[in-house]
């Protein structure tokens, strides 16, 4: 097993809680009573906060392609077998995140009406997010962020798909060619194209970029390789300039890089401390992710039911959410993440994106 990177845990920690910030700025009302008073950081927060999403994506692909064929050949035997333990693995704590989210709506429509508080939902809504097909379907998610857990099936799904079909011929180079040619495809068209984004080949260009440098990583000629991706990506940035794809791109070259740094603890005690709360971070950004909207969505809601329209309230309320969210992300890491995590994970599988690597 390679070395855990640091950096790792740094990128899945920070990139979460700036995810909850979107969501904080993006969803009122306590951002909206802010939002005079703040500049342009909650308008900057709502409107690109969002993109921390690439950072998932591209680790996303990096530790799948670790996970399932750390020198370019499948590890596995049964694709099937390795899929569905990776529907496990998400779909279970996933699921007690949508029960919490219901909850936490049926409680803000008590107190507070506003737009972000989402209807009682239907039967058939609830089950259509069960399985992760909720926008395919055309159905709304009852919990913000479901959909990247959606994405992340479909993308890791897929590249079992692939690993497994190039490894029944000889040779190394045949997995990395073929996701080097989808995430081609996905930079050069489908991303380019709003309605392909309910499926996964949307975002394979980012997820396809991290697994492709984790197999640079391992080649003979690292740096050729590295820098031969690093071409195609500039040369779609050059077509078609997305921002998004240009923090996947600065990502993976963050990843490359760390990965030539040979570690050293020389000089490193006095922050120990500071290493030790950012690994921590990562370890418990997929819960964060998991559980934070409907943490936010209660506190939004008591803030406006208790103290409409209060400045002071309403910023120490933020502030509250974004600490609560955290906190309450430890504990479901600890007591469903973990739980479950185990059984899920006996054959070779990657956590998703934003969950802990172990």
């Amino acid at each position: 097993m390679p070395q855990r990177l640091p950096v790792i845990d740094a990128l899945k920690g920070i990139a979460s809680q700036l995810i909850v910030l979107h969501h904080l700025a993006f969803y009122g009302p306590m951002s909206d009573v802010l939002s005079p008073f703040l500049g342009g950081v909650v308008g900057w927060l709502s409107a690109n906060g969002r993109i921390a999403v690439q950072v998932f994506l591209v680790l996303g692909g990096y530790m799948a392609a670790r996970a399932l064929a750390p020198q370019g050949r499948a590890n596995f035997g049964s694709p099937l077998s390795v899929m569905f333990r990776r529907y496990l693995r998400l779909s279970i704590p996933y699921a007690v995140a949508i029960s919490m989210a219901i909850i936490a709506a049926a409680i803000a429509r008590h107190w507070a009406d506003f737009e972000s508080i989402p209807a009682k939902p239907s039967l058939y809504q609830v089950f259509a997010n069960l399985l992760m097909l909720q926008n395919i379907v055309g159905q709304d998610s009852l919990s913000a962020g479901l959909w990247y857990i959606a994405i992340d099936l479909q993308l890791y799904c897929g590249l079992t798909a692939l690993v497994w079909l190039a490894s029944r011929r000889s040779g190394h180079w045949l997995a990395p060619m073929l996701v080097a040619i989808g995430m081609a495809a996905s930079l050069f068209y489908f991303n380019r194209e709003v309605a392909f984004d309910i499926w996964g080949i949307y975002f394979f260009g980012s997820y396809g970029l991290g697994a492709l440098i984790w197999w640079a990583t391992t080649s003979k000629r690292p740096v050729t390789m590295a820098t031969l991706i690093g071409m195609v990506v500039a040369l779609a940035l050059i077509l078609d300039f997305r921002s998004r794809i240009a923090v996947g791109l600065a990502v993976a070259a963050l990843l490359f890089a760390s990965s030539l740094i040979k570690p050293s603890r020389r000089g490193a005690a006095p922050f120990s401390g500071v290493e030790r709360f950012v690994a921590w971070l990562g370890r418990i950004s997929y819960s964060v992710f998991l559980v934070h909207y409907p943490v936010c969505l209660i506190i939004n809601a008591g803030v406006s039911h208790f103290f409409a329209d209060n400045l002071l309230a309403s910023g120490l309320g933020l502030i509250l959410a974004l600490i609560a969210s955290t906190l309450a992300g430890a504990s479901f890491h600890r007591h469903v993440e973990l739980r479950f995590s185990v059984r899920a994970t006996r054959a070779p599988t990657s956590q998703t994106a934003i969950a802990a690597t172990r």
